[in-house]
């Protein structure tokens, strides 16, 4: 009988050395928050190149598990963290413009977790939250002439509210989502063509989204910031080229 011959696992060895980094933070070994050994020290422990752990290192860094500071002294070096947020950010912004999603799927996906962290928000959001959100109004209010300055606002109370929600990953997931659509909507709203009052619409809806909230008003809050989304959002997509 003929010895049947199978291809065996070809692997770069930054590849293996993210592997062997990935088993030890699922099986509890690696902690957010644990500095790892020195370059030299690592790599020589795990028996790679500093060039393939360099570049294992990179591939942490922008998934947002890993930050990495140069220099000398306590800071220095590489340190498992928990910030998702801007990675899963730049990772959708990427995808959406290779086609990977339609403007649709994101207008669609954000409607459902904003109505989610909105009600959820009404019932949990921390007075310390809710005045946060007040002064991001306020800003955002002095800001009306400014586009880019209100669209940064913007997004920050968006996901803080979705933080009110108390819950970790429809907040990670609401800021991903926001940020991967801010350049489109940043680029809508200098085109508008009477931007001023658009302004001023859309912070008397972000008003009248937190009165809501602070009444406890789950429902109708949803309903809002539905409508707020797909009446400002949904110009993106009614533009976005077909074919």
């Amino acid at each position: 009988m003929e010895t049947e011959w199978r291809p065996v696992k070809q692997a770069r060895t930054h590849e293996l050395v993210l592997e062997s980094i990935e088993r030890m933070v699922l099986a509890g070994e690696l902690k957010a928050g644990d500095r790892l050994p020195p370059e030299r020290e690592l790599a020589t422990a795990l028996g790679v190149s500093r060039s393939a752990l360099r570049e294992a290192l990179r591939v942490m860094e922008s998934t947002g598990v890993l930050v990495a500071q140069v220099g000398r002294g306590p800071d220095a070096g590489a340190r498992i963290v928990r910030n998702p947020d801007d990675a899963l950010g730049r990772v959708l912004r990427l995808h959406l413009a290779l086609g990977s999603y339609g403007l649709a799927d994101v207008l669609e996906a954000r409607v459902l977790l904003e109505r989610s962290s909105v009600e959820a928000a009404a019932r949990s959001a921390s007075a310390q939250d809710l005045d946060a959100a007040e002064a991001l109004l306020a800003g955002m209010a002095e800001a009306g002439a400014d586009p880019a300055r209100f669209n940064e606002l913007d997004t920050r109370f968006h996901v803080l509210i979705a933080r009110g929600s108390g819950n970790a990953l429809v907040s990670t997931l609401t800021a991903a989502v926001r940020e991967s659509v801010r350049t489109l909507i940043l680029r809508a709203e200098e085109g508008a063509e009477d931007w001023p009052t658009t302004a001023a619409r859309l912070n008397a809806e972000h008003a009248e989204l937190l009165r809501l909230i602070r009444a406890g008003e789950g429902a109708r809050a949803a309903e809002l910031v539905e409508r707020h989304i797909r009446e400002f959002h949904g110009t993106l997509v009614d533009e976005e080229p077909r074919g």
